[in-house]
């Protein structure tokens, strides 16, 4: 024998496919990375956000223009299979600065003289530049 569904059910149904959409959702996005950067004044700290938010040295969070959004993306993404593998570079006494990327499978430390051969990490050094001169500045 077949039991029709209650007004209920039907009710939980409906709000379960609706929730499960997205409808009325305030979902945000996930952080790409967490750099900083060390080593001579001033030190740098950048929280990036994959909706194109970015958070200065710990400050409110400021819009990043599109261009350095998709750098920030592809740089999360170069950064992948070190940050899986812990990448971890001494530090040798001719550096001037020392960074620390935070990605969600793991974090890399590595000195800037480690960009010379490393254009994923020269990236890093680049992004962290374009950030402290653009939306970071006097931050």
């Amino acid at each position: 024998m077949r039991h029709r569904p209650r007004a209920a059910t039907i009710a939980a149904a409906v709000a379960t496919a609706l929730t499960l959409s997205g409808c009325g959702l305030n979902v945000m996005s996930a952080d790409l990375f967490l750099l900083r950067r060390t080593g001579q004044p001033p030190p740098l700290t950048l929280l990036v956000n994959d909706d194109g938010v970015i958070r200065c040295n710990n400050g409110p969070a400021k819009n990043m223009p599109n261009e350095l959004l998709l750098q920030a993306r592809d740089l999360a993404n170069s950064l992948n299979k070190d940050a899986q593998a812990g990448l971890k570079l001494p530090t040798p006494p001719n550096s001037v600065y020392a960074y620390s990327i935070k990605l969600p499978n793991g974090t890399i430390t590595f000195p800037d003289t480690a960009a010379a051969a490393r254009p994923e990490l020269a990236q890093a050094e680049q992004f962290a530049l374009q950030a402290a001169h653009g939306p970071c500045a006097g931050s």
